[in-house]
């Protein structure tokens, strides 16, 4: 009978199998510091692990970003040029019951009470307060969005100080001016050189698809290198680019490619998916249903037959920093409140798309509230398993038994 421990860990490495083998690493180490980031790094597992029967599951289907945390919720940009927060991870995202996306949420919470600084019992207190929010709002039936002016607490102080953020100052920190124009900074925490056959096979797919678009000059490459960058993506293939924009050399763009691949709630999917036309395409499309006003630049584009996600970097895009928050009670429960706002907005919002409920069906839902106390039951047990998992990668780990 193979053990817990090696079952896990047998389990992460399948996963990942093909991934870049150095990146990985970083990956697994990142993994290593702390239930939560474990918990960042294996979305795959709390899909693997979902009962296949349970009421939970008849809850109405929605597009869900598939990997709700605390840490994927940031600022942006809209193709409006107005700045809001929102959800900002969508790799993963699908068509499922919407208890899935509350349900990894609240073991967030749960799992993140250490990095919170909070206790067991606030944590607790935490999930009770965002899955009454979340309840309440979807009932209400109606959306909005949070911006500057509407956002309260940590979320309101992360939009105001935006306004002092300048593409000049975003550019110089990420590339070095030389004579001949901007190059990308090379440091091995973030970035790392390409091979002459990588650049050569990204400026000419770049290329050709700008040639699509209405103002081809905007993506010429100045210049690439490999993105290091997240946690569960790390390993898969991802560069940043540095393209002309509106003008050298103070109004370049900077870019991130990544390459797209299916989502890791596919397997456990019985909801009929649209047929994409690539996993990026899934990506956006989704992403544009979700968001009230979609960022500025995204889009698609294939590469000898890979799919990857094309969007801007932009000096507008942050999230909170919950290790500053040292704790502070009142000001994390308006965040989760916001949080648990955005999600129940973004299910109303994207209702009625290619199979996804309509509004009244999550209204009923919403007001039928014996669902709440199941589930938070479940992110509670769930939580547990985590951390469980967690001791048992970090002790494989630590004896270098993962590659």
């Amino acid at each position: 009978m193979v053990s817990q421990k090696l079952e896990v860990v047998e389990r992460i490495q399948a996963f990942n199998r093909g991934r870049s083998p150095e990146l990985l690493q970083l990956k697994y180490r990142s993994m290593s510091k702390d239930a939560f980031t474990f918990f960042r790094g294996t979305c795959h597992l709390f899909y693997e692990d979902w009962p296949t029967e349970t009421p939970l599951n008849e809850a109405p289907p929605v597009w869900i970003c598939g990997d709700l945390h605390l840490e994927n919720f940031g600022s942006y940009k809209g193709d409006n040029r107005l700045v809001y927060f929102d959800m900002n991870d969508f790799d993963e995202a699908a068509l499922a019951p919407c208890i899935w996306e509350v349900a990894r949420f609240l073991t967030s919470l749960l799992v993140g009470a250490t990095a919170l600084e909070v206790s067991e019992a606030e944590s607790l207190a935490l999930c009770r307060e965002g899955l009454e929010t979340y309840r309440v709002t979807l009932a209400r039936g109606q959306t909005r969005m949070v911006e500057r002016d509407t956002a309260t607490g940590l979320v309101k102080e992360l939009l105001t100080s935006l306004k002092e953020r300048s593409r000049r100052a975003f550019l110089d920190g990420r590339t070095t001016l030389t004579r001949t124009g901007r190059k990308l900074q090379l440091d091995p925490k973030r970035t790392r050189p390409v091979t002459p056959e990588e650049r050569t096979r990204i400026k000419t797919a770049l290329k050709a698809w700008s040639a699509t678009q209405p103002d081809p000059g905007f993506f010429k490459l100045l210049d690439v290198a490999h993105r290091i960058a997240g946690t569960g993506s790390l390993g898969i293939e991802r560069y940043v680019l540095l393209v002309e924009g509106r003008g050298s050399p103070h109004r370049n763009y900077v870019l991130d490619l990544k390459a797209q691949f299916a989502s890791s709630l596919q397997p456990y999917l019985k909801w009929p998916q649209p047929k994409w036309a690539n996993e990026a395409e899934r990506v956006v499309s989704i992403q544009a249903r979700m968001q009230g006003t979609p960022p500025a630049l995204r889009s698609t584009l294939e590469i000898e037959g890979q799919a990857y996600h094309l969007r801007e970097l932009q000096p507008t895009e942050d999230r909170i920093n919950l290790a500053q928050n040292n704790g502070r009670l009142s000001r994390l429960q308006k965040l989760i409140k916001t949080m648990a706002q955005i999600t129940a907005w973004n299910q109303l919002r994207s209702g009625g798309r290619q199979g996804s409920a309509i509004a009244d069906d999550l209204i009923a839902f919403a007001q039928a509230s014996t669902w709440s106390e199941e589930m938070l039951t479940y992110a509670q047990h769930y939580s547990a398993q985590v951390k469980s998992d967690y001791h048992a990668f970090g002790k494989a780990f630590e004896s270098g038994n993962l590659r």
